[in-house]
């Protein structure tokens, strides 16, 4: 079994990302888990809280998820043509201490994709993800992209991805994505 973590870079309850990523996980293919990690609960980073406290709980958890993952997909919205603040300021804290960079994220496989009611999807985050995943070391997945435009549209109203070819490039991204995960893996014997 491949197992994947996905989190979504937004906190509203009615995220078009975190419904991307809930559609992702219903999609994934058989033998790949998608379960979702999030960002709720950390604290803005401070390095004399750090200093002071450690990691907050709601970060070693994540740190942890994502450690013990195969490998991790962003969902991540755009705010004002780039990375949004909340998104970044988790990564921040999942990097700390920089001893523990290797462990959480080195040569971890990453892909990035997101959902944006704007006619372009994310694709100016999504290209501003690549410097900080090379800076943690990690396998940022070339394999594929996936920037959902205009998805207020797409969605039903209860929230949910309703939109059948949008579900479709979904599924497919997932399941390359999970199979480039896959053939990075041992083989069991």
């Amino acid at each position: 079994m491949t197992r994947l973590i996905g989190i979504s870079g937004a906190l509203r309850r009615a995220s078009f990302n975190t419904a991307l990523l809930n559609a992702a996980i219903e999609l994934a293919p058989a033998g790949v888990e998608l379960v979702a990690g999030s960002i709720r609960g950390i604290p803005l980073y401070d390095g004399d809280l750090e200093a002071a406290e450690g990691i907050p709980p709601a970060a070693a958890q994540l740190k942890d998820q994502i450690a013990a993952a195969d490998g991790l997909v962003l969902f991540t919205p755009e705010y004002n043509n780039g990375i949004p603040g909340v998104f970044k300021n988790a990564i921040d804290w999942l990097s700390r201490p920089a001893t523990d960079i290797p462990r959480v994220f080195g040569g971890k496989p990453v892909a990035i994709c997101g959902a944006s009611p704007g006619p372009y999807g994310t694709l100016i985050s999504q290209t501003a993800w690549l410097p900080v995943l090379r800076t943690l070391q990690a396998d940022t997945w070339a394999g594929g992209r996936l920037a959902v435009a205009r998805a207020n549209t797409l969605m039903d109203a209860q929230g949910k991805l309703s939109d059948e070819a949008t579900r479709t490039r979904l599924a497919k991204f997932i399941a390359d994505f999970a199979a480039y995960v896959q053939a990075r893996q041992p083989a069991q014997s």
